[in-house]
């Protein structure tokens, strides 16, 4: 993959390294899935209503099913006494019609028989059973659902690209849709290299450290919708590191991994990696996160990103290029996470040329929106960045910022 323009000599920019990734990866085909599975993503169709909701005239209370004229006169000093002929309950419609002067006891939900056009609630009668005394008289039409008020048959219910969430599979199921053509979630891989990693809950060398990186990916490809498979910890082996890539590809759409990308002696990732000539490796005018990998890899070229090692770099990183990639494949707008305009609460200092990220603390009072800086730069502070929910955004072309100025914000916890 051919550089991009750079904010500093060498270094390709956060936004060419964004759009080369949008570029790269392409939306997963749809197809028709069962409701409950397209919670949350995309549909890939327009919607429309095949049935009128409701789909019949319906009684919107327990009460008597009347003719409105037969009670027009209806008052505590002049009651009006019908025969009840019958009941009807919901989904036990056995009396089509209604004789005049005379009421059917009707539940809610239950439809209006032919003749009645009006429910008289049980609140305004002495709920007889043979025969009722009604004591208030009902305005014509009062307490029935009409077919169709609600939907119409035709009605667009949902526009392709809705993200769906629990109400619009409430409506869809009411209408009788089983399934809606959404695109899938994205498998992703999330491997963390390391010889001195170890898992959680195993004891600890005097040399080696536990691995919350793979956890810290995976927990946020999740939380972006996808389906995330954490891979066991991969030594500082180059064959190790492609024996279980290859093993992954067949359950992955996408490939995140940590760690091995920088300079060093043990860097297997970019060292098992560079020879496939698929995956690009290089320096992006950014901090955190200044090494980066992005490619594809395997027959079905799946694309992988090839994160730093240190926990804050590689969340940025996530945040940054891989979010956007996962929008991508579920079809998601906007793929980059929106800003938000807030006031520093203290100065910022930032190198020139690079884009920075420092982790804040957002939060809103009478004042507006203010942001907080959280801890220092160092990019191994995972405890700052579990205190942070929030990123400040500092452009290339910005080496410091004051308390009281105007600043970009990434609130991280906010769906969009």
């Amino acid at each position: 993959m051919p550089e991009g323009p750079s904010a500093d000599e060498g270094l390709l920019t956060v936004h060419d390294l964004v759009q080369r990734v949008l570029a790269t990866v392409s939306p997963l085909p749809d197809f028709p899935q069962p409701l409950m599975e397209s919670l949350g993503m995309a549909v890939a169709e327009d919607v429309f209503a095949e049935v009128a909701l409701p789909g019949f005239d319906n009684s919107a209370m327990d009460g008597y099913a009347v003719r409105s004229e037969d009670v027009a006169g209806a008052s505590p000093e002049t009651p009006v006494r019908l025969p009840v002929v019958g009941e009807i309950g919901a989904g036990q419609a056995r009396i089509l019609a209604l004789s005049p002067g005379t009421a059917v006891k009707i539940m809610t939900g239950a439809p209006l028989p032919t003749g009645a056009d009006t429910v008289v609630p049980y609140e305004w009668t002495d709920r007889g059973v043979a025969e009722v005394l009604i004591e208030r008289a009902p305005t014509l039409g009062q307490h029935v659902r009409r077919a169709g008020e609600d939907v119409a048959v035709g009605d667009r219910l949902v526009e392709h690209g809705t993200v769906l969430g629990p109400r619009h599979l409430g409506l869809l199921a009411s209408v009788g849709r089983a399934t809606v053509r959404s695109r899938p979630r994205p498998r992703v891989v999330v491997i963390s290299t390391g010889s001195e990693l170890r898992d959680p809950g195993t004891a600890l060398g005097h040399d080696s450290i536990y691995d919350g990186n793979s956890f810290l990916l995976a927990a946020a490809a999740r939380a972006a919708g996808a389906l995330a498979y954490r891979v066991g910890i991969v030594p500082d082996e180059p064959s190790a590191f492609t024996d279980a890539l290859s093993d992954q590809l067949v359950r992955a759409d996408l490939v995140v991994t940590s760690g091995g990308v920088s300079e060093g002696d043990y860097d297997v990732v970019k060292e098992a990696l560079s020879e496939l000539g698929t995956v690009w490796f290089g320096k992006v005018a950014m901090q955190p996160g200044k090494p980066q990998g992005f490619g594809v890899v395997g027959e079905d070229r799946i694309p992988i990103f090839t994160l730093p090692g240190n926990p804050v770099s590689s969340y940025v990183s996530f945040q940054v290029f891989v979010l956007p990639a996962l929008r991508r494949m579920m079809g998601r707008l906007p793929y980059e996470r929106p800003t938000r305009r807030a006031r520093l609460t203290h100065t910022i200092s930032s190198p020139p040329g690079r884009r920075q990220f420092v982790r804040a603390s957002y939060q809103v009072d009478r004042g507006g929106a203010f942001v907080q800086p959280v801890g220092g730069h160092g990019s191994h502070l995972i405890g700052d960045l579990a205190a942070s929910d929030a990123l400040v955004v500092v452009p290339e072309d910005v080496t410091s910022l004051a308390a009281g100025d105007m600043v970009q914000v990434l609130r991280l916890d906010e769906d969009y």
